[in-house]
C-alpha cells in the first residue's frame, strides 16, 4: 500500500514549538512575544522569593538573558512556562544568596477553615477599601516563609495545579500540597474572611512595567521591540488572536 503523502496532525508543531523556533531562528519580535506572554507570573515567582520589587525586575531580566541564550537547547521536555520559571527561580534564589539573606525555617503550623469569598457591590468606599486590603495581604504574603511564599504565588495567584507548580520548582506534588495549605492557613489566620477574592491584585503588574523588562532585555540582546515603554498610543496593544499575554491591556 502507498503510504500517505499528506502531513500528519503530529507534523504541525505546537504554538510553543513555533515561538520556540522563531526565536532560535531569529523571527523578529518572537523573544519579545515570549517575555510578554510570561511576563507577569515570572515577575510574581521573583517578587515572592526576594521581596522587593525592583530586585525581581533585575532577577527577571538577567533570567530572560540566560533563557535567550539558552533557547535553542529547549527540548520541548517540559512546558515552556516550566522551563522559564526554573530559570527565574535560580536568578533569584542565586541574587538572594548574593544579598546573604537567611533562609526561613519552616513551622508547623494548623490549617484554618475557610472563609467567605462572596462579592459586594463596589463603592468609592469600598474601592479604597479593597486598595487597603490589597497592600495588607501583599504585606502578609511577604510575611510567608520562603518555602511556602512561592509555592502560594504559584497556585493562588497564577493558578498553576500542583502538578506544574511542583516541576516549576523542582519539589514533589506532596511537599507542594503541604507548603501550599500551611501558606493558605498561616494567611487566613493573619487575615479572616478577606482573603479569596483579592489575590487577583496582588504584586501589580501594569504595562509600564511589562514594557519597561521587554524593553531592557531587548536592549541588552541587541533585539529591536514592537513597543516603546511609557508610550501611551502603543503601551497597551491588543495581541494577535490566539495569543495570550501576561502583560495587561486596559
Amino acid at each position: 500500500m502507498q503510504e500517505s503523502i499528506h502531513p500528519s496532525a503530529n507534523d504541525v508543531p505546537s504554538p510553543q514549538a513555533a515561538l520556540v523556533a522563531g526565536i532560535v531562528s531569529g523571527e523578529p519580535h518572537a523573544f519579545e512575544r515570549m517575555m510578554r506572554q510570561h511576563n507577569r507570573r515570572l515577575f510574581r515567582v521573583a517578587r515572592s522569593i526576594l521581596g522587593d520589587d525592583a530586585e525581581a525586575e533585575d532577577a527577571l531580566q538577567d533570567g530572560y538573558i540566560h533563557a535567550y541564550r539558552a533557547m535553542a537547547d529547549f527540548r520541548g521536555e517540559s512546558q515552556l512556562a516550566t522551563w522559564l520559571t526554573r530559570i527565574i527561580v535560580n536568578q533569584a534564589l542565586e541574587r538572594k544568596r548574593r544579598r546573604r539573606i537567611p533562609v526561613e525555617t519552616e513551622g508547623d503550623i494548623e490549617l484554618i477553615s475557610a472563609g467567605d469569598n462572596s462579592v459586594r457591590p463596589e463603592t468609592p468606599e469600598s474601592l479604597a477599601i479593597r486598595g487597603e486590603l490589597r497592600r495588607l495581604i501583599e504585606s502578609s504574603i511577604d510575611g510567608l516563609p520562603a518555602t511556602y511564599r512561592t509555592v502560594f504565588i504559584l497556585r493562588a495567584v497564577e493558578g498553576l495545579s500542583v502538578e506544574e507548580t511542583a516541576a516549576s520548582l523542582g519539589i514533589s506534588q506532596a511537599n507542594t500540597k503541604t507548603r501550599f495549605l500551611r501558606a493558605r492557613a498561616q494567611l487566613r489566620d493573619a487575615l479572616g474572611q478577606h482573603l479569596g477574592p483579592l489575590l487577583e491584585n496582588v504584586f501589580a503588574f501594569d504595562g509600564r512595567r511589562c514594557d519597561r523588562i521587554v524593553s531592557r532585555v531587548c536592549a541588552r540582546l541587541g533585539l529591536a521591540v514592537s513597543t516603546l515603554p511609557d508610550s501611551r498610543e502603543t503601551l497597551f496593544h491588543r495581541p494577535p488572536e490566539g495569543d495570550h499575554h501576561d502583560c495587561p491591556h486596559q
